[in-house]
């Protein structure tokens, strides 16, 4: 199939460093690529050629915990694609591209990585500035006006973690800190990254409808218990003002330490909001249950370049690659839940070959028929932030709909930092204190997360073409070093922040992505080509994976 989406080069006749090539609709709804919601990653070899097997996939694809009925742990076994994606899609990953690396300066790239876009010479938000003043290039449904997500957060956090505006008010957004998901999302692949959480309305007001953070607080810690399903500690709060909610369950309202997480309905116990989200939650407007965010729950992603500094810290860098959105527009309960995953699981079963429909559009966003839409927007040929097309945002939903790791479609908040783990409970901005001296996540069979990965993955990356975290960790016999992992255990940053030198070069590699716009051919900054990556595979291939592991 034809898999490359032409470059946008002129895009508001903005000439990139490349050949101009004739611009594209940007509001085309179409898919080249029609697995754009199958990700690189998938087509690893997991057979090197000594005949060793390895499994990068169990991160990924595993035995899921409800109210994730997806149970995909059988993905390890083999590569089941549908026959439209047997061919691999994502065609940089193949491109030798040294030579354009070579050709880009340190101090220029440097200028670029630490020039904002998000930010504009007086200080408003350049992309929130861009949408209103001409959306007509992106305008789907062309009615003269952006519709769609706009970013509004300020990224100036205060010492709980909030976002404010430059008047000091709070914009809703709260920063958390949280364990990098194993592979992609370390820095040491190509990129830095955070996270905001943001609920609705109500959860952010007292029972008489007042801002009120103490509330707003309290919520969050409540939602946080329901997706992690343990008590969390909270500052003390009296539970009358709040509503009259029995937090600690401890029989009395009165002075709450703790939300206990204390929730079985059949049973006949529950949990409840506090504030006006109380209200709401009794005439049904808002809901909750264990693994599930409450409607309205919003996720704000920045995915960034790497901006070493001369300590070796990874930084997050002022430019940015992608703000990536999440909304939860509608409830949907477990039994829902169960039934959409049986019946994507039969439709798999009797129909292999059938392909995914992705429903949405550029600017409303894309749905992954879980309650949830995406939305994003992405660096032009120039490095000015623009809306991502229908195809681009296909991209997103493959790994926030249909695999086994994921509590209610998302990653990163049940990863957040615990009490006691980390300064603020967690609640803080990487640009506050960053992974230096973070100790290594403990999955719950009680071993290390990151040395699991390591060994099971034989490598630092999905793609295992990560060769700077293979001679950090592995003797050339393929054997891990055992003092290596005592110091990943105390630091995580042993493995997951890149050398200065590799951040640069991985940081020109994806510029020459973005000059030439080629997204839709793969995100993954890559210098040669990838050699532990298929061209082409058969669908129910063997990996040669015998037992799937478990992903928690």
């Amino acid at each position: 199939m034809n898999t490359r989406l032409l470059t946008f080069v002129c895009f508001f006749g903005l000439q990139a460093a490349t050949a101009c090539a004739e611009s594209p609709d940007l509001k085309q709804r179409i898919l080249r690529n029609e697995t754009a919601h199958i990700p690189s990653q998938c087509y690893t070899k997991t057979k090197d050629d000594g005949g060793g097997v390895h499994n990068p996939c169990y991160a990924c694809h595993t035995k899921s915990h409800r109210p994730n009925y997806v149970n995909d742990g059988d993905l390890q076994l083999a590569h089941s694609f549908p026959l439209a994606a047997e061919n691999n899609p994502w065609t940089n990953l193949f491109k030798d591209r040294s030579a354009a690396v070579t050709a880009i300066g340190d101090a220029e790239i440097l200028a670029y990585i630490r020039h904002s876009n998000y930010f504009d010479s007086e200080g408003r938000i350049a992309p929130a500035q861009r949408l209103a003043a001409d959306p007509s290039a992106w305008d789907y449904d062309s009615d003269g006006k952006w519709e769609g997500f706009v970013p509004d957060a300020w990224l100036e956090f205060d010492e709980e973690g909030f976002d404010r505006s430059p008047s000091g008010e709070p914009t809703g957004w709260r920063a958390f800190a949280y364990y990098p998901f194993p592979g992609t999302f370390w820095p040491t692949n190509g990129s830095t990254d955070d996270v905001l959480i943001r609920l609705a309305e109500p959860f952010r007001r007292d029972p008489s409808g007042k801002l009120d953070l103490t509330v707003y607080k309290t919520n969050l810690a409540i939602v946080e218990a329901m997706i992690r399903e343990a008590d969390v500690p909270i500052p003390a709060v009296d539970e009358a003002v709040l509503g009259g909610v029995d937090l600690d369950k401890d029989g009395r309202i009165a002075t709450a330490k703790l939300v206990k997480y204390d929730w079985a309905p059949l049973e006949n116990r529950h949990m409840w909001y506090v504030g006006k989200a109380l209200a709401a939650q009794r005439d049904g407007e808002v809901h909750l249950a264990a693994g599930l965010y409450p409607e309205g729950t919003e996720f704000m992603h920045t995915v960034r370049y790497i901006d070493p500094d001369p300590t070796g810290n990874n930084r997050l860098s002022a430019r940015i690659k992608e703000v990536r959105y999440a909304r939860k527009r509608y409830w949907m309960t477990y039994s829902r839940l169960e039934s959409r995953a049986a019946a994507e699981f039969k439709e798999k079963h009797d129909f292999p070959d059938r392909l995914r429909v992705v429903r949405g559009n550029m600017e409303t966003g894309v749905s992954n028929d879980q309650g949830w839409v995406y939305a994003a927007m992405i660096e032009d040929a120039e490095g000015e932030l623009r809306p991502q097309t229908y195809e681009e945002l296909a991209f997103c939903i493959g790994c926030h709909s249909g695999i086994g790791a994921t509590t209610d479609s998302s990653f990163a908040f049940a990863r957040k930092l615990q009490a006691g783990n980390g300064i603020r409970d967690g609640w803080y901005h990487w640009s506050q204190k960053d992974l230096r001296g973070l100790p290594e996540r403990v999955r719950s069979d009680g071993k290390p997360e990151y040395a699991f990965y390591l060994r099971s993955n034989g490598a630092g990356d999905e793609l295992r073409e990560n060769t700077e975290a293979r001679r950090r960790f592995f003797d050339s016999a393929g054997q891990l070093d055992g003092e290596m992992l005592k110091r990943l255990n105390r630091d995580i940053t042993t493995l997951v922040y890149a050398s200065p030198q590799r951040a640069l070069q991985l940081a020109k590699a994806y510029r020459i992505i973005v000059r030439e716009q080629s997204f839709t051919e793969g995100r993954d900054p890559t210098i040669k080509p990838a050699r532990n990556v298929h061209r082409a595979i058969d669908g129910g291939t063997a990996t040669g994976v015998v037992e799937p592991l478990t992903g928690f």
